[in-house]
């Protein structure tokens, strides 16, 4: 009796597996998904874009994965991804409804917002932006400032032995914090650095297997205890601290002259306060200040720390950046933008550290917005879309050397700056992230100003240097290291 039940055990599991996950239409091949879990059981790693890669082998380039009864469908290599995001851009736009954004935004704001709200949020915030010098001067005169209250600072250290990252991460925010709030912060500000923590935090914890469970079985675990809850409170907190700095401006705005991106942003709710189904609202307007805050501040704190590391372990690359800097600007004219086309070989070191430490590996997940044919396979409307950056950004036909630290990727014969059609480092296509001018911007300011004044010198020989993250998977961070900044 006991082999007759367990074999129709098996039975109504494979007719379940069958019945849930039976492909709709005609989707690309992938795995056999498991009832319930889909295909969490091929995801072991922490590392979550190596299985991903491994499985492209065995199906192709585009392949389909059950996130629980899901489908989800997997590009890997810069000739899927780009075909999706660039060639079918309009088609690939879409941003998935990922489970997990239910515990945070709950889809407002910029990153995870779809259709109408998403176009008329993003046409907003990139006026206004722009408006506030993102891509001109005056952000860099902001920029400039700001680098000089980080100079300072590395000044009194006294050629110290420290970790930077605190204090980089303080001077960057304090970038977007202009824009976005009208104010800086002191280093020492508690508030700030409660909001830098719970950012980090969230980012962790995204990257954790309990977050990934959520998003495979989210009717089970939404009733479970557990790590994944902690994010709604960390989010919770986060819209807290950004609605008492809204408060304030709604205090002192004066709507004939907005003084920042929250003004606006309230000029704007008074205006469509008669419209019922505006997008200007409260929930919007944090979760936009909040996913602008994290977009401009927490992958250009890590690619310019990274950027210190990786150059303390390459003395050589490290010597040649200084060099160029010696030549182009000298010791004493601070850096402006107007340098940078004149520094070919630092503009490489730049591309190739953001392609290296390959930041976020998955990218940030897509959706189609209309049923759709893609390489002969019909994509339903809605079809979760992973493009794998990384998978673009090592991608061995475009990058000669993809697993080393190597700037000649990034220049010609003639040691002038080259582009690559495989720098995607910050996504492509509609969803390209909207800070990308002024992360550019930044990165070259910072490590200018940083390698004019100071020698960069690791309390470790360059071949103890470890450049592996500290973890990795949704997104990446720098390992934790400690430096000294010895004047010239």
């Amino acid at each position: 009796m006991a082999w007759t039940l367990y074999l129709l055990i098996a039975v109504l599991l494979v007719l379940l597996t069958w019945k849930v996950f039976g492909r709709p239409g005609n989707l690309p091949p992938g795995p056999t998904p498991l009832p319930v879990l889909g295909n969490l059981l091929h995801l072991k790693s922490r590392e979550t874009h190596i299985p991903l890669l491994e499985l492209s082998k065995k199906y192709g380039p585009v392949y389909t994965l059950y996130i629980g009864p899901m489908p989800a469908v997997v590009l890997v290599g810069h000739k899927a991804v780009k075909e999706a995001l660039v060639d079918h851009g309009e088609k690939f736009s879409g941003r998935a409804e990922v489970p997990i954004v239910d515990l945070t935004s709950k889809g407002y704001g910029l990153a995870f917002s779809n259709g109408e709200r998403w176009k008329e949020l993003r046409r907003f915030s990139l006026v206004t932006l722009r408006n506030f010098g993102m891509g001109k001067r005056s952000i860099e005169e902001r920029i400039q400032e700001e680098v000089q209250h980080l100079l300072e600072f590395f000044q009194e250290t006294k050629g110290s032995v420290f970790d930077p990252t605190f204090f980089i991460r303080r001077s960057v925010s304090n970038v977007i914090c202009s824009v976005i709030f009208g104010r800086r912060f002191e280093y020492t500000d508690p508030k700030l650095q409660k909001l830098l923590d719970l950012v980090a935090e969230n980012l962790r914890r995204v990257d954790n297997i309990w977050v990934q469970v959520y998003n495979f079985i989210p009717s089970i675990m939404k009733y479970l205890p557990g790590p994944h809850r902690k994010l709604t409170e960390n989010y919770q907190a986060q819209l807290d601290y950004a609605e008492e700095i809204v408060r304030e401006h709604e205090k002192t705005l004066d709507p004939s002259s907005p003084r920042d991106y929250v003004d606006t942003f309230l000029v704007k709710m008074q205006q469509e306060s008669n419209n019922p189904n505006t997008e200007y609202n409260l929930p919007n307007l944090l979760s936009c200040s909040l996913d602008i805050f994290f977009a401009g501040q927490e992958s250009t704190t890590s690619t310019l720390s990274y950027t210190l590391l990786i150059l303390m372990k390459y003395p050589h690359i490290k010597g040649k950046v200084q060099a160029e800097i010696e030549n182009v600007i000298g010791r004493t004219r601070r850096p402006c933008m107007e340098d940078r086309t004149k520094m070919p070989y630092t503009e490489a070191v730049m591309h190739e550290v953001m392609r290296f430490i390959d930041f976020f590996p998955l990218g940030i997940p897509h959706s189609v917005t209309e049923n759709t044919v893609f390489r002969g396979y019909n994509l339903p409307k809605g079809t979760i879309i992973f493009p794998i950056l990384n998978s673009v950004l090592y991608d061995p036909s475009l990058f000669e050397r993809p697993q080393e630290f190597y700037p000649e990727h990034f220049l010609d014969q003639n040691g002038l700056f080259k582009k690559s059609e495989g720098f995607m480092a910050f996504s492509t296509g509609k969803r390209a992230c909207p800070g990308e001018g002024l992360a550019r911007m930044e990165l070259f300011l910072y490590l200018t100003s940083i390698l004019q004044k100071f020698d960069i010198r690791s309390d470790k020989s360059p071949d103890q240097i470890d450049l592996s993250p500290e973890y990795s998977g949704v997104g990446k961070m720098t390992p934790r290291f400690q430096m000294s900044f010895i004047p010239y």
